[in-house]
């Protein structure tokens, strides 16, 4: 053991003597005079000198063994004009202008109820009548004793043309006729009132009260909800900085998630008033129901066409980068070979609108030009790159 430790001991001693001592930059810089730091500079360039030499040899080698180029893969696509609809895209509910309840006009007991929940009625149809509480028989009298005031003032008007009797009884036969007629006419006004008839033509869609329920006018005594489902629309409410953009007869697709259905309307009507809550203005869109899947009150999604531009220049979102000072801009490339190997040059942009996934560009870019599609994200200004367009 003690002749391997010594055998050590000797090695370094040998290996210590034989190295020439070198000082560090860092020992020069701190403890070195002038003549010995510019001796160390010309030291340190010329070895820099000798080793960009070896690394041009080196790349001028690898240049002619290497005929495979590693340069970023890259896709382009070329700009053209395209006619770009900008669609405003808002949520409304579905109403319809005839959806009321129907109230009776008079007190009494409900006698009958002649439809059911779900049935369709026409207009003018009966829908129920009230106990008249013996009007029906005030009616009958009345017309009785009218028909008798008719009989006796026709028959004093012939005798008053044939220059006999007084001219008083003739009026006063005359006032008592015309009396009573307008007494029957009241009454059976008043009669009609027992009928609960339908305003419009629709469907039923609830029966509020049974027969022999005590009703009468007034809030709470709601008999029966009429509701018409051919005559629907879309009302929506769309912020006022839209108010040049949206008007009237202007293009609204419409779609129903909950049906899974769509169709195309225009703009029927738009409000006068903004809402001062929201700043907004109301619009009304006609709805086809055919089928009778549109209820009131579903939801419903609405594109407006806002904007339109025939020769608008769009391009995918995803490949916009954006730099530090917030400015926006893309990568085209320029000086195409043979070999499809180009520069590519970052081209700073001002963009428009958008519609899904793409957005329109309203200055810097000309038809023509070829964008980096895919790989837009790792390349650099100047970079050279070859594109694999297929």
């Amino acid at each position: 053991m003690r002749k391997i430790y010594s055998l050590l001991v000797i090695t370094l001693v040998l290996i210590s003597c034989g190295e020439e001592k070198t000082t560090s930059v860092a020992d020069i810089v701190a403890t070195g005079n002038l003549k010995e730091l510019t001796a160390k500079k010309k030291e340190i360039t010329a070895n820099l000198e000798a080793i960009n030499v070896d690394l041009e040899a080196i790349n001028a080698a690898i240049s002619k063994k290497d005929t495979i180029k590693k340069l970023p893969l890259i896709t382009t696509i070329t700009v053209k004009e395209e006619v770009f609809n900008h669609y405003l895209e808002i949520q409304g509910n579905v109403k319809t202008k005839q959806n009321i309840l129907i109230y009776p006009e008079m007190s009494g007991i409900l006698k009958r109820v002649y439809v059911k929940e779900g049935q369709k009625v026409s207009k003018g149809q009966l829908l129920a009548t009230i106990d008249d509480g013996g009007l029906s028989s005030q009616v009958a009298q009345l017309e009785g004793t009218t028909q008798l005031a008719k009989t006796t003032f026709e028959r004093q008007k012939r005798l008053w043309e044939q220059k006999i009797g007084s001219e008083i009884e003739f009026l006063q036969t005359k006032t008592s006729y015309q009396s009573q007629v307008n007494s029957l006419k009241q009454l059976k006004s008043q009669q009609t009132k027992a009928s609960i008839r339908a305003p419009f033509s629709g469907v039923i869609d609830d029966v509020m009260k049974e027969a022999g329920t005590v009703i009468a006018p007034g809030q709470g005594s709601e008999v029966f909800r009429i509701v018409n489902l051919n005559n629907m629309y879309v009302e929506a409410e769309v912020p006022e900085r839209y108010i040049t953009s949206v008007q009237k007869n202007k293009e609204v697709k419409i779609e129903f998630p909950v049906l899974g259905t769509s169709l195309n309307s225009s703009i029927r009507q738009v409000g006068s008033f903004i809402n001062p809550n929201n700043r907004s203005f109301k619009i009304e869109v006609p709805v086809t129901n055919k089928n009778g899947n549109v209820k009131p009150n579903l939801t419903a999604k609405l594109q407006i066409n806002d904007y339109t531009d025939a020769n608008a220049v769009l391009i995918p979102q995803s490949i916009i980068s954006e730099n530090a000072n917030g400015e926006q801009f893309v990568y085209v490339i320029k000086g195409k070979n043979s070999d499809n190997e180009a520069i590519a040059e970052r081209v700073v942009i001002k963009t428009g609108k958008t519609q899904g996934n793409f957005i329109e560009v309203l200055e810097n870019l000309t038809v023509g030009t070829e964008i980096i599609k895919e790989g837009a994200r790792s390349v650099n200004n100047g970079q050279t790159v070859k594109v694999i367009n297929k």
